[in-house]
């Protein structure tokens, strides 16, 4: 009997666990901070952590193998005596302003090509996300072999249709032609994700309103100008936000096709920064570049989401 009476008492107080561990999960003071806190916890270490390591780096003379002493902002002003850097700060927008508007007229243009019906349709929409799902860096590899001047199959098709004359350019060897291929590397990698989601706000609009704007005498390029693009405005701005932050802070791509070459003309924050940072071992003027994607991005948040508000309200 005493062995059952432990046994019952065993089984009432796990009851009784489970009872009171399911009251706190039912409350939302409890179970909204333990869903938070995995992510919080990747936030703090992932972001914030570098994030104020940079800022320590940035105002100091931080240098592999040797102490570091504080210097303020001295490093963010002596960068703009130095060429690379000045050509870097040109090359971000450059490649951002020609990257972005590419992508959003190639992603509005066959997001509506692909709201039509085609055949194979599903097909066409599997085969035009895979440079979004296959790796960055295996990716370029692939562009990186077919812009390699010795055997260039973008040169060998240029030659073959006698739209080049032979040689042909070398395409990672001169600073026009390399951030030609950077460019074009960039809006083949991000043009998926501006289709798939002009896509989706495209398919969100009501047939009806094109319906009564045809009843009215509208053609396609009015119905277009008067019915998609106002109500495409809003998604279109979150896609440009996030595709201007990806494109302005990227790296794999420019560091595997040319290194930031040559002579710095395909350089951005990110990849000079390694250069500086990890190359040559000056780790305060590394974070110093860095640091100058924040106040950047700042200023292009405040201003897309400004746009955002004016049009949701």
């Amino acid at each position: 009997m005493a062995i059952g009476s432990v046994g019952v008492a065993t089984v009432q107080a796990r009851v009784s666990l489970r009872a009171r561990v399911g009251e706190l999960l039912d409350r939302e003071a409890w179970l909204g901070p333990i869903f938070v806190s995995p992510a919080l916890f990747l936030l703090l270490l992932l972001v914030a952590y570098p994030f104020c390591m940079a800022l320590y780096f940035s105002v100091s003379n931080a240098f592999i193998g040797r102490p570091s002493h504080f210097i303020g902002i001295r490093n963010f002003i002596n960068l703009w005596g130095s060429d690379a850097f000045r050509q870097t700060f040109q090359n971000a927008f450059v490649f951002t302003g020609a990257a972005v508007g590419f992508k959003l007229v190639f992603g509005l243009s066959l997001a509506m090509l692909l709201n039509q019906q085609l055949w194979f349709k599903r097909l066409i929409r599997g085969a035009l996300l895979l440079p979004w799902v296959i790796p960055t860096a295996l990716s370029t590899l692939g562009w990186w072999w077919m812009f390699n001047s010795l055997y260039s199959v973008v040169n060998w098709t240029g030659l073959a249709l006698g739209i080049m004359d032979p040689p042909g350019p070398n395409w990672l060897g001169q600073r026009y032609y390399a951030m030609t291929a950077v460019v074009v590397v960039n809006i083949w990698r991000g043009l998926p994700f501006f289709l798939i989601t002009i896509l989706a706000g495209l398919v969100s609009i009501p047939r009806e309103l094109y319906e009564a704007a045809e009843a009215d005498g509208a053609g396609p390029v009015a119905r277009f100008w008067h019915v998609t693009l106002p109500l495409l405005k809003p998604v279109l701005a979150i896609v440009v936000l996030f595709s201007t932050i990806f494109t302005f802070s990227d790296f794999n791509i420019v560091y595997v096709l040319t290194h930031g070459g040559p002579i710095n003309s395909t350089h951005l924050f990110a990849t000079l920064a390694r250069q500086v940072g990890l190359e040559t071992g000056r780790i305060g003027e590394g974070a110093a570049i860095s640091l100058y994607l924040f106040p950047v991005l700042m200023i292009v948040v405040w201003a897309q989401l400004r746009f955002v508000r004016k049009q949701a309200y």
